[in-house]
């Protein structure tokens, strides 16, 4: 199942978080760099975004029931604009750390924090690519926040090193390269907490970004029997599931009987076609032979 997938996937970003959270932390503090540290304070709050990821999915993927009929799926882009949350709150500290640091005379970083962070940023690049394929694959705009926080966390290592670097070719008048690389990558990570917000508010406000998904619909319900033509096609994102309201055309001179077998026949025949859908309501329309544009 889908929801299991992004489950697995949300625990690999935990272990992660976890252990590379630990490593930069004693690295950063013996090793004298504030850009290591930061990258230490993002992973950190990352674990937390990915233990909201976790219970985001859990709870997006119980079923509908009395006072949910559409199920439970909106409650993850709310999740992840709490995952968003954290990502400014990281990048705001990030920030206000490292502009202290940059005024304050403090003592060049240690050569060998580039090592750990050569070894970091590899880590964390397959970790995007690892989240972003099951997010693909799911369609949770979760586990893309999820995802993205890998990437994020890649690129402030990528910024520390840079900075590392610059201070230790540097020498003495250098130091703060490495707190200036610590107020990029912030700046960095502002920058991709719209792109991830963005998705999940047009989630959340139905907003209209399935055009691909609409002609699979339609394509696919012309092979059905008795169906004519289609008209009105609406699509919404609920979680990992897609709902669909249908107008189908069907031959008007058959009894009504029919035309809601018809219609049955094809609401099944998408359902098992494209498992990603959820709810699917088909309207008859009926057709006398002439050629409708789809509205």
């Amino acid at each position: 199942m889908k929801e299991d997938a992004a489950i697995r996937a949300t625990y690999f970003s935990i272990i992660g978080n976890a252990v590379l959270a630990a490593l930069k932390w004693l690295a950063g503090y013996f090793g004298n760099s504030y850009a290591l540290i930061a990258d230490a304070i993002e992973s950190t709050t990352d674990i937390f975004a990915s233990f909201l990821v976790l219970f985001g999915l859990k709870y997006a993927s119980r079923p509908a029931d009395e006072n949910h009929p559409y199920g439970h799926g909106r409650a993850e882009p709310l999740i992840t604009f709490l995952v968003v949350a954290f990502l400014v709150t990281s990048a705001t500290i990030i920030a206000y750390e490292s502009i202290i640091n940059i005024r304050t005379a403090h003592d060049l970083p240690k050569s060998y924090t580039l090592i750990i962070l050569g070894g970091i940023i590899i880590w964390k690049e397959i970790s995007f690519q690892v989240v972003m394929k099951k997010s693909r694959e799911t369609g949770s705009s979760s586990l893309k926040a999820d995802a993205w926080h890998h990437r994020s966390d890649a690129i402030t290592s990528v910024a520390a090193f840079i900075g590392i670097s610059i201070a230790l070719i540097g020498g003495k008048g250098y130091e703060t390269a490495d707190d200036w690389a610590a107020l990029f990558a912030s700046g960095f990570i502002l920058y991709n907490s719209y792109l991830i917000f963005r998705p999940a508010l047009g989630e959340i406000m139905d907003e209209h970004s399935f055009d691909e998904l609409i002609s699979e619909i339609r394509t696919i319900a012309l092979t059905v029997e008795g169906v004519k033509a289609t008209e009105k096609c609406f699509v919404r994102k609920s979680g990992m599931k897609y709902h669909v309201d249908l107008h189908a055309s069907v031959d008007g001179a058959i009894p009504v009987s029919e035309g809601h077998t018809i219609a049955h026949r094809l609401k099944d025949h998408l359902r098992h076609k494209l498992p990603q859908l959820g709810h699917v309501l088909i309207h008859v329309e009926p057709f006398y032979g002439e050629n409708k544009p789809h509205k």
